[in-house]
């Protein structure tokens, strides 16, 4: 039984050694995200590309209702004439869904093209802290799908030394 215990406290004692070296921190990286100075102008740059993609689709819809009062006021005199009108409502119909497709397709790729380096910012800032500092794990919790289910008040926040890092107040 002695043995056993021996060896059984022999297999532990890494184990605690480790777990006294931890180092733990955590941060909140949305409340540093929504103090970035970029983000202004990041709002700026796509409210002024919604409009563009706003303003050159109310022209697809504008040609749409042209055509169509067009066609309402000039009744077609042949079935044949009838379809080649419709299929031109159509083409526009089609013309507008695809415009659409591509536009979201094009706002979520300039949204990630600008929040990419300050995302990257962020993320280097909090990595220098956790250098400096020698944490061995860093929390974001910041949503409420974070793993991280409670925080200790005596758990090190390094939420402003991040936002300091940054040049934030």
């Amino acid at each position: 039984m002695l043995k056993k215990l021996l060896i059984c406290m022999i297999a532990l004692a890494p184990i605690a050694a480790v777990a006294q070296d931890v180092k733990i921190a955590y941060v909140n990286a949305q409340e540093i995200f929504s103090a970035m100075p970029e983000l202004s102008g990041i709002e700026t740059e796509l409210n002024s590309k919604q409009e563009e993609i706003t303003k050159n689709g109310q022209a697809l819809v504008d040609e749409f209702n042209k055509k169509a009062e067009e066609f309402d006021k000039n009744k077609p005199t042949s079935e044949a004439v009838k379809q080649d009108q419709q299929q031109q409502l159509t083409q526009i119909q089609q013309r507008y869904q695809t415009y659409l497709q591509n536009s979201q397709q094009e706002m979520q790729q300039l949204q990630q093209k600008l929040l990419e380096p300050v995302n990257k910012r962020i993320a280097d800032a909090i990595k220098a802290i956790g250098d400096t500092n020698n944490y061995t794990f860093v929390f974001d919790v910041s949503t409420m799908q974070s793993p991280i289910v409670y925080v200790s008040p005596t758990a090190v926040n390094i939420t402003s030394q991040v936002k300091t890092k940054l040049g934030i107040k």
